[in-house]
């Protein structure tokens, strides 16, 4: 049976990442909370397919929103940093990255994917999971769904801000508008 996450600590992490800069690096959610930072971590499938790369490319279009927010985005999948590197330098009118402007981890040994709960083990990859980690890693936000469905930036850019405000928020909320 599923555990909860919401409302607990948030997993701990640290793995290999190709950076924006295309560099090798290691990320991790302590050095976000460090550095009082919110955390969206979201997991796909794998590099070279048809629907990561549209998610992948909105959240990175949109990475100074998150940037404003106090929020760091971290993309993970089980495929090595030397694929990441690969699909960074494939253009994305031939089906790759370009240039990110986030970082994307390499979970090859399927422990934060299977910490988060998102692995599909008989397969090695991960489900699409989505996960919202305040700065004192608090588990605030968790949606995991089909492979076949993209992420919307929209949404996630909103729940965070709703997040962020500390009120409650009603059904359909848009950052402006009053909380109950």
């Amino acid at each position: 049976m599923a555990e909860r996450m919401v409302g607990k600590q948030a997993p701990r992490f640290e793995m290999e990442a190709i950076m924006p800069n295309k560099e090798t690096k290691k990320v991790s959610l302590e050095e976000n909370m460090k550095n009082g930072k919110w955390t969206v971590l979201f997991f796909y499938p794998m590099d070279f397919t048809f629907v990561c790369p549209t998610e992948i490319t909105a959240l990175s279009d949109r990475y100074d929103e998150f940037q404003d927010l106090d929020a760091e985005v971290i993309g993970v999948s089980t495929d090595t940093v030397h694929t990441h590197l690969a699909w960074i330098n494939t253009k994305r009118e031939d089906n790759g990255l370009g240039e990110l402007n986030y970082p994307l981890a390499a979970d090859t040994n399927h422990q934060v994917s299977r910490d988060y709960g998102v692995l599909i083990e008989e397969e090695g990859v991960a489900l699409r999971g989505l996960f919202i980690i305040n700065p004192e890693g608090e588990m605030m936000y968790q949606v995991v769904f089909h492979n076949n469905i993209g992420r919307d930036a929209d949404e996630t850019l909103r729940v965070l801000q709703a997040l962020q405000t500390g009120g409650l928020c009603p059904a359909n909320w848009k950052p402006g508008q009053k909380t109950l």
